[in-house]
């Protein structure tokens, strides 16, 4: 099925861009290559001798790739960021991006199944490749997997309520279409009824794709091939994602655990942060953009 809309409006821009201070015959990564906004902005920047590494699971993305020699576009999840490198014979890059929104496209696009706006399949999948789709979600896990699922990456109130209601449905009939889920959803939503839906869906999503794992995956070896005054920006769209992302960058770690070597000194991570706070859009740009609202950019530099 065709998109309704546009595949994306890159969110902060002229913040990232700045924020990478992009050198002419760097490397840089793309870790989430989408629409190519940002990429076309980074390439702009670039020189002849600069060169630009783009990945997204998402194949639907690859389309979008500008007929640019300077750029190389790698279709796997940025969890693999080191390995392709590697494959590629880089060794080190001098910034990184991952702006970590679902795109428009993906949302827009209704047998996607990201959107509570359409009738189709219970998909979610970034990777169309992956057998592991949002009814298996539902139709496999255990009531207290699901609860701890719908309280870790949605935070949804009535969590065991929930997970008790969705079990009980699947004993009737499998989860299949989004349909299903909604109306087990409506008659359990609290407060704001299209909030609590985008918890749940949100939920599912991280599941589905391994989100925080891959997440946390990238930091790490994104901070072991940033050459040393290299950056890495970070667009996060809600709280789960931000928590893991300022931890890293104060810690060395998601938990936000203060490691200490042998002697008890405070470990230095490898990375740290740029800004005291997370950078977020401005106000023209909320306004035109209302997606970027919840937008917040933190960046990292290479110690």
């Amino acid at each position: 099925m065709e998109p309704q809309g546009g595949y994306h409006v890159p969110v902060m821009l002229s913040e990232v861009i700045e924020s990478l201070r992009i050198n002419p015959s760097g490397t840089y990564v793309d870790a989430t290559f989408g629409g190519g906004g940002h990429s076309k902005a980074i390439l702009k920047k670039l020189g002849k001798s600069g060169h630009l590494i783009a990945f997204d699971q998402d194949l639907d993305a690859k389309r979008n790739v500008p007929d640019d020699s300077r750029i190389l576009f790698i279709p796997h999840n940025f969890r693999f960021i080191q390995r392709f490198l590697r494959l590629n014979k880089i060794d080190f890059v001098d910034g990184i991006l991952a702006d970590l929104g679902v795109s428009s496209f993906q949302i827009n696009t209704a047998d996607r199944g990201f959107s509570t706006r359409f009738e189709g399949e219970l998909d979610m999948r970034m990777n169309q490749g992956s057998d592991y789709k949002a009814s298996d979600v539902l139709n496999r896990m255990t009531a207290d997997e699901l609860q701890i699922m719908f309280q870790n990456y949605g935070e949804v109130t009535n969590a065991k309520t929930l997970a008790a209601s969705i079990v009980q449905s699947r004993q009737d009939k499998p989860f299949q279409t989004l349909n299903d889920l909604n109306n087990v959803l409506r008659p359990l939503a609290k407060g704001n009824p299209q909030r609590y839906f985008a918890q749940v869906y949100q939920a599912i999503r991280i599941q589905v794709n391994d989100e925080m794992n891959a997440l946390e995956e990238m930091m790490k070896q994104s901070a072991e091939v940033l050459k040393k005054g290299g950056r890495i920006a970070i667009i996060t769209f809600h709280s789960i994602e931000d928590r893991l992302v300022k931890n890293f960058f104060r810690f060395g770690n998601i938990e936000g655990i203060r490691e200490t070597d042998v002697f008890g000194m405070a470990s230095q991570p490898p990375l740290k942060s740029v800004h005291k706070k997370p950078l977020t859009p401005s106000s023209e740009e909320m306004k035109k953009n209302p997606r970027s609202r919840s937008a917040k950019l933190r960046v990292g530099e290479k110690t």
